[in-house]
């Protein structure tokens, strides 16, 4: 009699088994352990509808990331992305510790690429960046002491620089460079200054003026720089935040040989250096996308919903259906993956996410909090998984057995999920990819196993 316990309690894991691997749109299975009262039925839900639109996020925090994203990328399908980087700066050193008899030569500002060498677009061509001087001063803004909290994103903690604010600046560029970016093995890119400045500078520090006894006085003097890239570029590049500016100086030594050196200027705040984003969507199929107009249902451009990094583009998604089904009786889910398709994959000029993330937005579409690891407190980022030749897209799979189960407490009331590239990423480059498509749909599902019982 044991034995048959045991192969009827075998026979009913394969089974199981068997109906997890299976994909359908609301498969059943009643399984009978010869007890009239213990039937209950494996059942496998595909087929929830997921209502999903491209969403403009607001407040982006792009201050502190650690690059200075440069440049402008342009795809057909959803306009231009265009990044200007805003820095302090501070003298290295603020004793005067240049020869008395050496006199000024020129003035140039050392970029060199992010540890990643970072960039999105087509390296191909030529690129431009413009060097101007930012005329008022940096600042942080702080959200989070608004009357209405509600509207304030979880990533939001405190003072910082969003990617929307912009500083005035001198209209004439100190100094512009055109190079090529051979991004991988790229050292640096030298970009000369305007003669003028560097000479004032020199001149400061010979004199041992007010303007450079400290660097609070001297970020008065100079209030930033700004790095503006040319109307023509095609790539987004990832600089590091660690530049330099050298006023270059020659001087004969004591031995009569000609000798060179030269004032050091260094970022200074990490802080208040931050990259400005701007996009053109116009032509496109998201060009009433703005701050206002903040999203646009995927019936309106053929079920494409594009996602992408430091412009704070992300997929919306509610699932009507969700709060009802988990007011049913006698279930217990068991599995819930939400699987999302992309058209894009993680090389050439664009590349696709590493990571995406998901998270959860109040009624107004504020982030309050992320979808997290189950039974933890990280926040969950799906692994970009790539397709192949063979028509299979790449995809991202996440794991919602938390949040399904909390779907319909208090606080869940209203909200909606958010798909958005994984922090740091989100602030920090220019990563996007395309939600793949069938039947003018997109290619979002979200699979649930559960055990029902009756």
């Amino acid at each position: 009699m044991r034995q048959l316990l045991r192969f009827k309690y075998l026979l009913f894991l394969f089974l199981l088994a068997t109906t997890v691997s299976f994909t359908s749109c609301d498969k059943e299975m009643n399984v009978s352990l010869e007890n009239p009262n213990e039937n209950m039925g494996i059942v496998v839900v595909d087929s929830m509808t997921i209502n999903t639109s491209t969403f403009q996020l607001l407040n982006m925090p792009s201050a502190g990331t650690g690059t200075l994203l440069v440049g402008k990328s342009t795809q057909p399908k959803v306009g231009s992305l265009k990044s200007s980087s805003y820095f302090l700066v501070q003298l290295q050193t603020l004793v005067n510790d240049i020869p008395t008899n050496a006199v000024f030569d020129s003035v140039n500002l050392i970029l060199r690429p992010n540890r990643a060498r970072y960039f999105y677009g087509d390296t191909t061509k030529a690129q431009t960046i413009a060097v101007h001087r930012v005329t008022e001063e940096i600042v942080t803004k702080d959200i989070t002491n608004a009357i209405d909290n509600y509207n304030t994103p979880i990533y939001v903690t405190g003072p910082t620089i969003f990617n929307d604010q912009k500083f005035n600046f001198d209209a004439t560029a100190l100094g512009t460079k055109t190079f090529n970016p051979t991004i991988r093995s790229l050292d640096s890119i030298s970009v000369r200054l305007n003669q003028s400045f560097g000479q004032e500078i020199f001149d400061m520090v010979r004199a041992n003026d007010i303007n450079v006894t400290s660097n609070e006085s001297f970020q008065q003097y100079l209030k930033g720089l700004v790095l503006v890239p040319g109307s023509q570029n095609t790539a987004i590049l990832g600089l590091s935040d660690t530049l330099q500016m050298n006023v270059n100086y020659s001087y004969v030594g004591s031995d009569g040989f000609l000798k060179r050196g030269a004032k050091v200027i260094s970022a200074g705040g990490k802080a208040y250096q931050y990259n400005n984003i701007e996009h053109d969507r116009t032509g496109t199929a998201y060009a009433s996308l703005n701050t206002t107009n903040r999203e646009i249902s995927s019936t309106a451009t053929n079920g494409e919903v594009f996602i992408q990094a430091g412009g704070g583009l992300v997929a919306k998604m509610t699932i009507p259906s969700l709060n009802e089904f988990m007011y049913e009786e006698n279930l217990a889910v068991n599995k819930v993956e939400l699987i999302v398709e992309t058209a894009g994959n993680n090389y050439g000029f664009y590349p696709t996410p590493n990571q995406l993330m998901l998270l959860i937005a109040n009624s107004n579409g504020v982030p309050i909090s992320y979808v997290r690891v189950p039974f933890s407190n990280s926040i969950q980022q799906a692994t970009f998984i790539p397709g192949n030749d063979s028509g299979i897209n790449g995809r991202y799979v996440f794991n919602l057995i938390d949040y399904i189960k909390n779907v319909n407490r208090p606080e869940y009331r209203g909200t909606s999920l958010l798909l958005s590239t994984a922090s740091p990423a989100l602030f920090g480059t220019a990563n996007g990819t395309m939600i793949a498509t069938e039947n003018g749909k997109p290619k979002i599902k979200l699979n649930i196993v559960y055990t029902k019982f009756k």
